[in-house]
């Protein structure tokens, strides 16, 4: 499980968004999202850099916990 601080998601669109980009690169990831404590967590076979490039191009800031 990795663990990402996403700083800009305030709703659930914002967790529709996130979570959808990274699906849709790893349908079998498994994506938790925190709004209160802006942490995403994911469970999947994509390299760090590539979820965060992801979480980035739907508009959010993020980095590795």
């Amino acid at each position: 499980m990795q663990i990402f601080n996403v700083q800009g998601m305030t709703c659930g669109h914002c967790v529709r968004a996130v979570t959808d980009a990274i699906k849709g690169e790893d349908p079998a990831a498994e994506v938790q999202i925190d709004l209160a404590k802006g942490e995403v967590a994911v469970q999947s076979q994509l390299a760090a850099d590539q979820i965060i490039g992801l979480i980035v191009e739907e508009g959010y800031t993020a980095k590795m916990a």
